[in-house]
Formats: structure tokens, C-alpha cells, sequence
């Protein structure tokens, strides 16, 4: 071999032929078996690890490049490119027909498994075999050891009671609320993961100093993940809808209310936001001072609509109204003491939310995408013929140059769709051709995927290189957004070498095609790092593989990370109906149950995520003594033992 010779010899030998060969047929002999057919075999075996070793030479000037740590692992994972290379099928089916294993469990041990098979087709046929171990990066049982070497450097020890490790999405609160740390901690967290996209770094150092002084406190290991925002393609920023305020109180099915809507009034200028989920106005001061518990205020409300509010309670700063009808309020609306006896009489409102900005887009409409800036909800251009088309900025100019027409585009996680009809140098003409039945409302920062287009966005924007320096600071892995080609990697280890961060682990996200196509490339350039990882972010890869393609790439994504031992995260919308609502789907109970597959299960923030934690751990541990990986344990199966 011509990569590294001293140092790829397996460090354990391969598993040893059986003692004895496979039991013939009923009435047969081991003589009896088909010579011809064994040859013929053994010969198409031989091709096929004449394959391999050539597949491991094209790679030589990559493996060259890769750490110690990886070196095995990396060979091993060109030998599973060469097997996969070519239908196998048919050669699958004939070695299965003798008994034989047929390949269909080798991604950790590829060389190795088939020798195994040569050499049992050598015995069968009266022919010498001699060990080939020299040549085999690892076998089945180093195989496994390197995988939990690779996971437990990368995620940290595993837990008591189960292999898998639980990813959670820290919430902003994570940042000043040092108890939530600790409770996610105690409830089975082992890896936080902070969103770069969101917050600052004086809240990240914060959440992740909360997290590690839990994890002291509870003797776990826990690891901290900061995730790069990357060049992700957005929405940019609507322009807010009129301010309006819509009270509507609760009633039971045949109409009657069985809780009446409230409204908060205090001062003008002196909101208290999120102090609890009851809205709130500003009214004028001395009109507020003169309330009193059990007064009537009337109002006109936006729609010419008669109204009252009564007051039920006040303190010093605030009182709180009730009213048993709908109403909506505007800045204009005037609230009218109808038991006046001193201060004002009258007041108007004021510190009304505004509506968020959305575009509402209909199938066979279109809408203008154009560069960065704040869009009105509707652009007129009588003079081309287009009167009133939606239009919404993107966050990326580079889309504008890159982006052709008759490509699709996504918008919202795929909830609304579309085709590219003009592409400009400032705007793309979009034909809608996917929305609700009513048509549906576009926001601002929300996802663009561009499936079809070849675009070229470093995965470091300008960003990200700013925000590495605290997540040199204070991170134990960095997850790599939009990752597309080697070069991305390398430019983040370069970075962060210079940060005297290279022991950082690195995360792939793989999260677009050009990415799921590059896979092989992008591990072998993680793999020069000493620590590395996979994530299958499925959401945007869902939106732009397509979603009746996303098991099949998910599946193939867990056979290449498993050929090199390279810990896979499974990410996106798990449990995620439990974590937000406290009521989980049947389906994706199912779904957090395939999880087992993977090194690491990632968990989105939510509501009720503590509860999502809890379930996830009670899974995961029931279901590895049914599966690892792909392979499944033969447990006794209890519930259908025979009676007695």
C-alpha cells in the first residue's frame, strides 16, 4: 500500500474463519456444493476487491492528509465508495443462496467482511487461503471500538443507560435564567447547542457558562455546540401591518362565553412586555389614575362596533378591563368614562402592537423577490404591466446573479413554492405554483432554498468569521452551516487554528444537494481535524432533495458516516410537536425511535421541552436493546413467549 504503510495495519485481527464449514443441505454433502459456481464467485470477489484497493488509490492524496485518529476509518470509507459504486445486488442475492454473508452489513468493516467471504469460498473449494489482515484498515470488533472512540472524543462519555446522546437547542431565556440550564442538564441533556443566528455573544458565553456550572453541579459531561448562522438565504424584512389589537374572549360551543377577554391599561410609554400573556395599552396618565374598580368605559371600536369594558381590578401603575364581546382597537379609538365624576373624561390609545408584516401569495400568482431592504407588502408597475405584485427582499444578493429562470425556488420550510420566470440583476420574477388552498402568508426571515441552482456562497460569511472568536471562546464543537465542498472546511480549520482553537470539533450540516453530493469530499477534508461529525438537518434537506427522497438520503448519509465511524446527529422536527404543544404525534414518536441509528438526537426549544427530553431518553433506552445501527439484536421477545 502506498498510504502510510507503518501505521494502517489493523489493530486487531480479523475474525477468524469458522471452525468448521456451513452446514451442507439436508441429503447433501460439503462436497456436493456447485465447484462452479463457488469459482465463479470467487473470481467476481476478487474483482471486487481489486475495486476497493482502487478506490483507495484515487484517494491517496486525501488520505495523506487525514490525522491518525481518522487514517483507518478514512480507508475503510473508500472501500465502501468502491462497493457501492456498482449494482451489487445480484451478487448479494447468489451469497445469501450459500449461506454466506452478502455485504449487506460491511460499511464499518468493508475489506475485512469480504475476505472473510473469499476465504470461506476458498475452503469450500478445497483451495489455500492465507490471512490478509495487513491490508485491512479494521475489522468487525475495532470497527465498533473506533465508532465509540470517534463519539465519545467528539460528544463527550456516554451516559448511564443508554448510547445515544440528546442534543438540545438552547432558547434565548438559557442566557439569563441559570436554573433552565440546569434543568434541561438534570433531565438528560449532553449536548447544548447555541444558535449563532440568534442572540449575541454576551448571551452565548452567558448560556454557556450556565450550562457548564450545571453540568459541575451534576457531575455530567456536558458539551457545548455553537452553530454557525452560515450563508443561510432568508426573507428579508416586511413592512409592519397597521397597529391593531383584537380582543375576542373564550366561548363554549354553543356560543355562551365562558371567559372573558381582557385588556391591561397602564400609562402611556410605560409597557411592562411579557410580564404575562394579557395585552396591553397606553392611555393617557391621569385618565388612569381616575379609574376606579367596577366603572364602564365605552369605546367605538375599528369597525364602527359598540363596546364596553369593565374595570375589575387595578393597582398603582395598572388596571385590568373585561369585556364579554369582540372588539378591535386602533390607535383612534377612544375609551369614554361613562361614570365621569373627575380627571379626564376621555382617552385615546396609544402603545398598540403592530401587526407583523406578511405577503399573502395564491398558486398562479407572483411574487418579486429583490435585494435587501425593507419591502412593502405590494409594489405597483403599471408600466410593465404588472400592477400590484407582492414583493419581499432577500437576504443574499449573490442569489440575484446566481439564480436563473425555470429553476424552483422554496420559501417557509417548503410551505410555499414556486418557479423562477425572469432573473435580473436586482430582482427574480416568481410564479407561485404551491400555496394553501386560501393562499399563505410569507413573513419576514424566513428560509429560501434554491434546489436547481448552482450557487457559490462561502460557507463562512463575513459573519461567522466575526462570531468564531467566541466560539473559540466558549464552545467545545462548532456546527458548519451550508457546508458545500472541502474548501469550506479547510477555510474553517484555518480559522480556527489561528484562533488557537484546532482542537474544536467540527460538525457538518448537511443541509443542501450540492452538500449530500459532496459527501465523501467533506469528510474526508473533516477528517484531517482530530474530531468531527455529521448532522442530517432534514429539514432543509428535505426541501431541497424533496421530501418523498428524504428517507433515502438520510439512509445513505448513515451508511457513509458509518463506514468512516464518524458520529451522525439526527436533526429537525423531533418530538417537536411534544416540545411545543405537550402532546406528541404517534409519528414522531416513530421517528425519534429511528434515532437510535444515529450517535446523538437533537431536540428544538420549546415550551415543554423538558417533557420532550425525558421521552427521548425513555426511547432511546428501550430501543438499543433492540438495534444497533442497522444491524438488529435478536432479544428475546417477552410478549409473545408461549403461555405456561
Amino acid at each position: 500500500m502506498n498510504v502510510r504503510d507503518a501505521r494502517i495495519t489493523s489493530a486487531d485481527q480479523p475474525d477468524p474463519l469458522p471452525a468448521a464449514l456451513p452446514p451442507a443441505p439436508a441429503g447433501r454433502t460439503p462436497s456436493a456444493w456447485n465447484q462452479a459456481d463457488c469459482r465463479a464467485l470467487i473470481d467476481e470477489l476478487w474483482a471486487l476487491r481489486n475495486e476497493l484497493l482502487e478506490s483507495e488509490r484515487r484517494f491517496g492524496a486525501q488520505l495523506a492528509r487525514v490525522s491518525d485518529d481518522y487514517l483507518a476509518s478514512a480507508r475503510n470509507l473508500t472501500h465502501y465508495l468502491g462497493l457501492r459504486q456498482r449494482d451489487r445486488r445480484q451478487l448479494q442475492e447468489r451469497l445469501a443462496s450459500l449461506g454466506l454473508s452478502s455485504l449487506g452489513r460491511a460499511e464499518s468493516h468493508v475489506l475485512a467482511n469480504l475476505d472473510k467471504v473469499i476465504g470461506i469460498l476458498h475452503s469450500l473449494t478445497g483451495q489455500p487461503w492465507s490471512e490478509r489482515s495487513a491490508e485491512e484498515p479494521v475489522g468487525m470488533r475495532n470497527s465498533r471500538e473506533l465508532l465509540d472512540r470517534h463519539t465519545a472524543a467528539l460528544l463527550g462519555e456516554r451516559p448511564a443507560g443508554r448510547k445515544v446522546r440528546i442534543m438540545v437547542t438552547l432558547p434565548s431565556e438559557a442566557a439569563v435564567d441559570e436554573a433552565l440550564a440546569y434543568r434541561l442538564v438534570e433531565s438528560g441533556m449532553d449536548v447544548a447547542r447555541i444558535n449563532c443566528a440568534h442572540d449575541d455573544a454576551e448571551a452565548w458565553g452567558a448560556m454557556a457558562a450556565h450550562v457548564r456550572r450545571a453540568a459541575d453541579e451534576l457531575g455530567r459531561p456536558v458539551r457545548v455546540l455553537m452553530d454557525l448562522g452560515g450563508p443561510k438565504l432568508r426573507t428579508g424584512e416586511v413592512a409592519s401591518g397597521p397597529c391593531v389589537l383584537k380582543l375576542k374572549p373564550q366561548r363554549d360551543a354553543l356560543g355562551r362565553v365562558v371567559r372573558k377577554a381582557r385588556l391591561r391599561l397602564r400609562a402611556a410609554g410605560a409597557m411592562v412586555r411579557g410580564e404575562n400573556g394579557e395585552p396591553q395599552v397606553g392611555v393617557d396618565a391621569g385618565w388612569l389614575v381616575a379609574l376606579q374598580v367596577g366603572e364602564r368605559v365605552d369605546l367605538v371600536d375599528a369597525r364602527g362596533a359598540r363596546r364596553s369594558l369593565r374595570i375589575v381590578s387595578r393597582t398603582e401603575d395598572e388596571a385590568l378591563a373585561e369585556t364579554d364581546r369582540t372588539a378591535y382597537l386602533i390607535p383612534s379609538t377612544r375609551l369614554e368614562r361613562t361614570e365621569h365624576d373627575s380627571g379626564p373624561r376621555s382617552t385615546t390609545l396609544s402603545d398598540l402592537p403592530a401587526q407583523p408584516g406578511r405577503v399573502l401569495l395564491r398558486a398562479g400568482g407572483l411574487l418579486r423577490l429583490t435585494r435587501a431592504g425593507v419591502a412593502p407588502a405590494w409594489e405597483d408597475d403599471f408600466s410593465a404591466g404588472r400592477p400590484r405584485i407582492p414583493s419581499i427582499a432577500c437576504t443574499l444578493p449573490e442569489v440575484f446573479a446566481q439564480g436563473r429562470a425555470g429553476e424552483r425556488i422554496w420559501f417557509d420550510d417548503g410551505k410555499i413554492g414556486g418557479i423562477i420566470r425572469e432573473a435580473g440583476e436586482d430582482e427574480l420574477i416568481v410564479e407561485i405554483v404551491s400555496a394553501g388552498p386560501n393562499g399563505s402568508r410569507l413573513a419576514g426571515d424566513k428560509g429560501i432554498n434554491l434546489p436547481d441552482s448552482e450557487l457559490e456562497l462561502p460557507a463562512l460569511t463575513a459573519t461567522d468569521i466575526e462570531d468564531l472568536g467566541a466560539v473559540a471562546r466558549h464552545a467545545d464543537l462548532v456546527g458548519l452551516s451550508f457546508v458545500q465542498h472541502g474548501s469550506d472546511v479547510e477555510a474553517l480549520r484555518a480559522r480556527l487554528d489561528a484562533l488557537g482553537a484546532e482542537a474544536l470539533g467540527i460538525i457538518l450540516k448537511i443541509e443542501t444537494r450540492r452538500a449530500f453530493a459532496n459527501l465523501p469530499e467533506l469528510m474526508m477534508a473533516a477528517m484531517e481535524s482530530h474530531r468531527a461529525g455529521v448532522m442530517i438537518a432534514r429539514g432543509d434537506l428535505a426541501v431541497e432533495c424533496g421530501y418523498e427522497r428524504l428517507a433515502e438520503v438520510q439512509e445513505e448519509i448513515l451508511w457513509a458516516a458509518e463506514a468512516a465511524h464518524m458520529p451522525v446527529i439526527w436533526a429537525t422536527q423531533v418530538l417537536e410537536t411534544l416540545a411545543r404543544t405537550g402532546q406528541p404525534s404517534r409519528a414522531e414518536i416513530t421517528d425519534a425511535a429511528m434515532g437510535e441509528r444515529a450517535e446523538c438526537v437533537m431536540l428544538n426549544k420549546g415550551p415543554h421541552i423538558l417533557e420532550a427530553i425525558r421521552v427521548l431518553d425513555d426511547i432511546l433506552g428501550r430501543m438499543q436493546s433492540h438495534q444497533a445501527k442497522k444491524r438488529s439484536l435478536l432479544r428475546a421477545l417477552s410478549a409473545w413467549a408461549p403461555a405456561g
